[in-house]
């Protein structure tokens, strides 16, 4: 597989595996494999952050080797074949086994695979979190009857603080028989604010359910 990039000891070979790990996790996807190993060989040394794609990929691939293969050297050994070597070191004969050597590939332990799948996993979720999207919704709360505090009222919403939420721009709209609803908005991070457990948990709840009767989502936007 290595043989597919140009020269990954200059600019250019690494640019190429820079712009090709751009969608991936691995080599081939999601799951570490021995063409992994063998462009990491090639590579050699962790690259500049000039190349961030293979800086995330190469951390993960030396933290995989530390953790499975502590206190031994970076030589690489897969399965059944002799190390993969710099380009400055003799190829003419292929060194004998040794404990240096890691057989990334050879049988795993059970709690080997344990490990790797939590590493598998903990990779996952980064990046799902990195790409967490955002939402702006605007709400409308509705108090009780006319004789309703609305600046208590929008106190009480906007004292409600949780990660991924942030308060915006309000208005007090008639609704009739001298009743005001105040409309606010508010941006969300998806992952961390539900706005139907936001309202049931919070607004219609003690405290803030003194002044707030009910709340609507009047829109919802991804940004």
């Amino acid at each position: 597989m290595a043989a597919t990039f140009c020269d990954l000891h200059t600019e250019a070979g690494l640019k190429h595996l820079n712009g090709f790990l751009s969608n991936k996790t691995y080599i081939s996807g999601d799951l570490l494999t021995k063409d992994d190993i063998r462009v990491y060989a090639a590579v050699m040394k962790a690259p500049s952050g000039e190349f961030p794609n293979v800086c995330r990929w190469y951390e993960a691939i030396s933290s995989s080797l530390s953790a499975r293969f502590p206190g031994k050297s970076v030589g690489v050994r897969l399965a059944g074949q002799a190390p993969v070597c710099a380009p400055d070191e003799s190829t003419e004969a292929a060194p004998e086994e040794n404990d240096d050597d890691l057989d990334l590939f050879g049988d795993e332990t059970e709690d080997e695979k344990k490990a790797a799948a939590e590493r598998e996993a903990a990779v996952k979720a980064s990046s799902k979190k990195k790409e967490s999207g955002k939402s702006s919704v605007l709400l409308d709360v509705k108090p009780w009857d006319d004789e309703t505090d609305m600046k208590k009222l929008e106190e009480a919403v906007r004292s409600i603080e949780m990660p991924g939420l942030l308060w915006g721009a309000s208005k007090l709209v008639p609704v009739g028989y001298g009743i005001k609803k105040l409309q606010i908005m508010m941006t969300i991070v998806d992952d961390l604010v539900s706005v139907d457990t936001l309202i049931e948990d919070h607004l219609t709840v003690e405290p803030a359910n003194e002044y707030i009767q009910s709340c609507d989502i009047v829109a919802f936007n991804k940004i």
